[in-house]
């Protein structure tokens, strides 16, 4: 069944739960959400997810690999009713005095399929960092180790969403879309995620708005998800004039 989920980010209590409503205002429909969870913010994803669960049938927040101590409990599982979570790998954290684990992702899903078994846990997709093939394997050792399914990094461009398509054309995925607006958000696509956009891309709320259209409506008549990540832009002027195809 093809779903929905917008991507919030826990700032603070205040502003999520602030979002949360003006999400409600913009697309009622909406009932599953999914929360990264920032190291820079004190608020953690499955806290946040505690916070606006009675608002949406799923909360599925982020959980980074190399943050879990082998020897501690898992996050999570003493949230009220959560359903799902999304096992990522996490990038080094900015300040070298915080603790991190080599664990790889796949090691994590195992642990929460074992320790967790109500779960559904979905790992990360990502066609940018590195060759695809290896990306592939990743995927492979994900699913072996009991993964549902999985989130992509947001894509731009048709002819990478058609070739990603391509390599997870049966697997269950939520593919990403966000909007990049003006020459600064490009800039922090580019450097920070690697994203090599098309060579006629244009960072204007237009022309995302079309491409995200397209690609929804493609995705959805798949039967495959979606989920919108509406970073440095107010929600409603991104996810309103998608209602008709997300709603559809």
């Amino acid at each position: 069944m093809s779903r929905v989920s917008i991507e919030l980010v826990p700032r603070d209590a205040d502003t999520i739960q602030r979002e949360v409503a003006e999400l409600r205002a913009c697309l009622p429909f909406v009932d599953t959400i999914n929360i990264p969870d920032i190291q820079r913010f004190s608020l953690r994803s499955w806290e946040a997810a505690t916070l606006v669960r009675p608002n949406f049938r799923s909360v599925i927040p982020h959980v980074r690999a190399i943050d879990i101590d082998p020897n501690g409990p898992l996050p999570g599982l003493d949230v009220p009713d959560l359903t799902e979570i999304l096992v990522v790998k996490g990038d080094p954290p900015a300040d070298l005095s915080r603790r991190v684990f080599p664990n790889t992702s796949d090691a994590v899903i195992r642990r929460y399929r074992r320790e967790a078994p109500h779960l559904k846990v979905y790992a990360a997709f990502d066609p940018y960092r590195r060759a695809p093939y290896k990306e592939l394997e990743d995927v492979a050792r994900k699913r072996e180790a009991g993964a549902c399914g999985f989130f992509t990094q947001p894509l731009f461009d048709m002819k990478m969403l058609d070739l990603c398509r391509d390599w997870l054309h049966d697997q269950q995925v939520f593919w990403g879309f966000s909007p990049v607006i003006g020459p600064k958000s490009r800039s922090y696509w580019e450097t920070t995620n690697h994203i090599v956009f098309p060579r006629d891309f244009e960072p204007t709320m237009e022309a995302n708005l079309t491409f995200a259209e397209q690609a929804i409506r493609e995705v959805r008549d798949d039967g495959d998800s979606v989920y919108l990540m509406p970073l440095r832009v107010k929600l409603a002027n991104y996810l309103r004039p998608l209602e008709g195809v997300l709603q559809g």
